[in-house]
């Protein structure tokens, strides 16, 4: 289920809704007065950008640990 935050333009008053009921509010009003932010997607956009830190971390790490292995291995 996709979440929503949507924002009134002119009183700024926030609405957190799911697919269903942000189709049935814009059903009421005009969907020109509000910005519309899709919250899954902002989601999944930072857990992608903290599992891409963690696997650079990873990458270096074992880069390191291989090169260590590799010097006292053949010193």
């Amino acid at each position: 289920m996709i979440n929503y935050k949507i924002t009134n333009n002119k009183s700024k008053t926030n609405y957190f809704l799911n697919e269903e009921e942000a189709a049935n509010f814009f059903v009421k009003n005009k969907a020109q007065n509000y910005s519309i932010v899709n919250l899954t997607k902002q989601k999944r956009i930072k857990r992608n950008k903290i599992l891409n830190a963690v696997a650079f971390v990873c990458f270096f790490a074992a880069t390191v640990l291989i090169t260590i292995l590799i010097i006292e291995n053949n010193y």
